[in-house]
């Protein structure tokens, strides 16, 4: 089956999918703003990356500026209708123009709806500014202060109304944090947060949709499970390991063959905290893992800010249909405000084969008033489907945190 010729199944259900989907928005804390990285096999169309820190606002189309811009505020309102004031936590990469043009672009779209923005933090004091793509980005004098017995975020002496988090956290909660209303929480961090938790949120949500639509749920999200403690260091563990490796292939690949997909399985290992690109390992076999050098285990072992690894994702490997004409492949990666699907990019690595991790530098990025056109024409509206289901998710982790 291919997904891209049944398109009209979600136009034919759409006055109930946007009830559903509006119901559903009611039941959880929808984040501010994320985004998700999507693989589109014609056969199957899945979420296999999802972020609650967005980082490449600087990528979104001009045109979408606006709309971005009000949904940024809707959220922002809806919680606290008082809210004059919004103060950028960043990353700090000081050395990073594409992230420093990221957070211009997110000043930018909140001053469009007449927000007061500062941006820094206590780690970057003392730059004063940092370059980015199209000029630097003034930095703002960030001092901790006493709040009510609590350490905050001031400003001149002040304390914002919202600190939006634009920080994973990887390397744990940042000071100052504690006492201002922050956005998103920071329970939504890397050093709390688990890759796994995502994907066990989002199997309802797509069991539900894809029942709705009359298809099997296997073909809006991929196969997983979670491999704990593998100190891959030792022999042992990694021997455990391939052999589940393994199991996993043999089940993915079996359902290949009943199915007619021409493809031999691969599965992604990812650490199953942080980001970056850094701990991920694309294998065939088990064997794969017993035989990799020394180099590319101490990669898969590491995470930014180079907190140990020893639980891993392992997720089925979804090809991409989509190419440039010089057959380059392509994945769409959508950014949601408010719970909406509300702009997106392709990331284009013509350095990558169509299985492969597409997020390293060799990467470049197109809008979609670009080529849209050419890579949404027939999967717009499943993009946009499992984006939002995506986002529902991260909603559902985060009140699954607070419990």
């Amino acid at each position: 089956m291919n997904l891209h010729e049944l398109a009209t199944l979600i136009e034919d259900k759409r006055t109930e999918i946007t009830a559903w989907m509006e119901k559903k928005r009611q039941e959880v804390s929808i984040p501010i703003y994320g985004s998700v990285d999507i693989r589109d096999a014609g056969w199957k169309i899945a979420v296999v990356d999802a972020n609650h820190f967005p980082a490449g606002f600087n990528n979104v189309a001009k045109e979408d500026e606006e709309h971005l811009a009000a949904l940024l505020r809707n959220n922002i309102l809806r919680r606290d209708k008082n809210c004059k004031w919004v103060h950028l936590y960043p990353e700090s990469h000081t050395r990073n123009s594409a992230y420093a043009e990221n957070l211009r672009t997110l000043q930018r779209l909140l001053k469009m709806v007449d927000f007061r923005v500062t941006v820094g933090s206590p780690e970057l004091e003392g730059h004063g500014s940092i370059a980015g793509l199209s000029g630097p980005l003034n930095l703002d004098n960030v001092e901790l202060k006493d709040f009510d017995g609590q350490q905050g975020i001031a400003i001149d002496g002040k304390r914002p109304d919202l600190i939006l988090l634009n920080n994973d956290l990887t390397e744990g909660l940042l000071p100052g944090l504690a006492s201002s209303r922050v956005s998103p929480p920071t329970e939504m961090g890397w050093h709390v947060r688990k890759k796994s938790d995502h994907y066990q949120a989002l199997q309802d949500y797509v069991d539900e949709i894809s029942e709705m639509l009359g298809i099997e749920s296997w073909y809006l999200m991929t196969e997983w499970f979670v491999s704990k403690d593998k100190c891959l260091d030792k022999e042992a563990c990694r021997i455990e390991l391939a052999g589940e490796v393994d199991h996993f292939l043999s089940k993915i690949g079996a359902r290949y063959q009943a199915m007619g997909i021409d493809r031999e399985p691969v599965v992604f290992i990812k650490n199953n905290s942080g980001t970056y690109g850094l701990g991920i390992l694309s294998v065939k076999s088990g064997s794969e893992l017993l035989e990799l050098s020394n180099r590319k285990m101490k990669k898969l072992m590491y995470s930014k800010g180079g907190v140990d690894v020893e639980d891993f994702l392992i997720q089925e490997g979804v090809p991409t249909c989509l190419t440039t004409q010089s057959d380059g492949p392509v994945e769409p990666v959508v950014y949601l405000v408010d719970g909406q699907a509300a702009s997106w990019f392709y990331r284009i690595n013509e350095k990558k084969s169509d299985i492969e991790n597409l997020n390293s530098p060799s990467a470049v990025f197109q809008s979609h008033s670009e080529v849209g056109h050419i890579y949404g024409k027939h999967a717009h509206g499943w993009h946009a489907l499992v984006a939002e289901l995506s986002m529902l998710a991260m909603g559902k982790e985060f009140s699954a945190y607070q419990n």
